[in-house]
């Protein structure tokens, strides 16, 4: 039961900090660009001339 006393902060404390990343990642710019990155795998720009 005296793991409870450890284990809760640990837990609450991972998932604020995955919380506030996530809401960094948000914040800056991460997720704005949604079909460039499918429409670049079908880009042939790297093929040899």
């Amino acid at each position: 039961m005296n793991v409870l006393i450890y284990l809760l902060p640990m837990a609450l404390g991972l998932g604020l900090a995955g919380l506030f990343g996530f809401m960094w990642a948000l914040k800056s710019g991460q997720y704005n660009d949604v079909d460039g990155a499918a429409l670049r795998v079908l880009s042939d720009d790297d093929l040899p001339k």
